[in-house]
């Protein structure tokens, strides 16, 4: 039976400049998860349109995208594909758990990674 989609937030973590971290920096992943929290490759190939990103940032309107499964298990974000200037990439998502309290980092469009924690993780 496949694994339905997950709704996973992820907040940005304490870092220089935000030392409680910043809520409304956030992410929202939409992916199948396997048992153990981490995303299910095969489930993304079966479900592919449904594997989105949403981010917010401080300041900027709302950036929605898909998630894109490459070269190497290598997890990014793509916001237009007429480009990939825009492109993010979750560091090692293969290999890290999505569960409530871990946590992931990503390197933003701006070349910058940043470490976020997640804070929710529900079946859509």
């Amino acid at each position: 039976m496949p694994n339905p989609i997950s709704h996973i937030i992820l907040e940005l973590a304490r870092e220089p400049g935000h030392p409680h971290g910043d809520r409304s920096h956030a992410y929202h992943l939409y992916v199948p998860l396997d048992e153990a929290g981490r995303i299910d490759a095969e489930g993304w190939r079966r479900e592919r349109a449904l594997c989105r990103v949403r981010r917010f940032r401080p300041g900027e309107a709302e950036a929605r995208g898909q998630i894109v499964h490459g070269p190497g298990g290598r997890w990014t974000f793509d916001y237009m594909e007429e480009t990939s200037r825009d492109d993010e990439v979750g560091f090692r998502f293969g290999d890290e758990r999505f569960v409530v309290g871990e946590y992931v980092s990503i390197r933003e469009d701006d070349g910058d990674v940043h470490t976020f924690q997640v804070v929710q993780v529900k079946p859509v």
